[in-house]
């Protein structure tokens, strides 16, 4: 019930001022045991006539995706070592996350936790599973066999998870008709025809960059829908279809700056600072050398 403000409650005696409603004590979203959340019906369609799957997958922000992948790895690691139940602080820590943003991006399946309970680790890696869209296969192609393709194409992990190779592409006269990883290597000019036979929906691409325009639209023409691209190349394709770029080169770069940050921070702490060079005299100013006060001094480091 909604008191507006300015008029008497009718159950208040007169001359009172009215009483406002309590609110109910809400826990700390960290710390707070995992609440049990009403889930979708899996017979009730959305709005438009979607699958209720299909509805919270199209309002899953893609960070959360990339997160839920994440999840599904933790889970399916425990539920092969026996673990039938687990805790969002258990599963955040092994995750690697805040345990009220796992919370919020388990909440996009339905919610299946139990307060003092936890999460059962089959349901959530079934619903997880739903939602990546991992209970059908998805066919992969892998387009040049050097020696990336050719890690991609003898990777064993691929058909586990969904995602069986069933095409190797190459422009080398001696790679053609070649087997690599059980599959025979095949000429990129017949990348078309293969994909629509065999129905490969996802193609990676592992050419040099000059290559790699070429080959995507190749794998458009064949009806590939997404395309995993670890060519250093932004490429053109039609508004319906699906890139993810692997930058090896960019990574390593990300890597080198947390190296030269760390060694920034160690030496500012050599000096008595955070700023390479800086020097802080060795009392400040309260009687306490610095270091030893109640902020924690130069023995904190803070980092994103």
């Amino acid at each position: 019930m909604v008191t507006q403000r300015g008029r008497r409650d009718a159950a208040d005696s007169p001359g009172r001022a009215p009483r406002r409603p309590r609110r109910p004590a809400t826990p700390d979203a960290d710390n707070a045991p995992t609440a049990e959340m009403p889930a979708v019906p899996a017979g009730e369609p959305g709005r438009n006539g979607d699958a209720p799957e299909a509805v919270r997958a199209k309002s899953i922000p893609e960070a959360a995706v990339a997160r839920l992948a994440v999840y599904l790895r933790v889970l399916s690691g425990m539920s092969e070592q026996g673990a039938t139940t687990v805790s969002s602080e258990e599963l955040s820590q092994a995750a690697g996350v805040n345990s009220a943003k796992l919370r919020k991006d388990l909440s996009y399946l339905g919610s299946y936790g139990t307060r003092g309970v936890g999460y059962e680790v089959g349901v959530l890696v079934s619903q997880i599973e739903r939602i990546l869209g991992l209970t059908r296969q998805h066919k992969v192609a892998v387009v040049g066999i050097g020696n990336l393709g050719h890690a991609l194409a003898n990777y064993g992990g691929f058909p586990g998870r969904g995602f069986p190779v069933e095409a190797l592409f190459d422009l080398d006269a001696d790679l053609i008709g070649v087997p690599v990883g059980g599959l025979p290597v095949s000429h990129m000019d017949d990348i078309p025809r293969i994909c629509a036979e065999r129905g490969i929906s996802i193609g990676v691409i592992a050419t040099p960059p000059t290559a790699a325009q070429s080959v995507c639209d190749r794998l458009v023409a064949g009806g590939v829908q997404c395309i995993l691209n670890f060519a250093p190349v932004v490429l053109q394709v039609p508004a319906h279809i699906e890139v993810r770029k692997v930058d090896l080169a960019v990574e390593l770069q990300i890597l080198s700056f947390h190296v030269a940050r760390r060694a920034d921070d160690a030496a500012g702490n050599q000096g008595n600072s955070g700023l390479p060079g800086a020097v802080v005299p060795a009392e400040n100013g309260n009687g306490r050398r610095n270091g030893t006060g109640p902020d924690g001094g130069r023995g904190m480091v803070v980092r994103s």
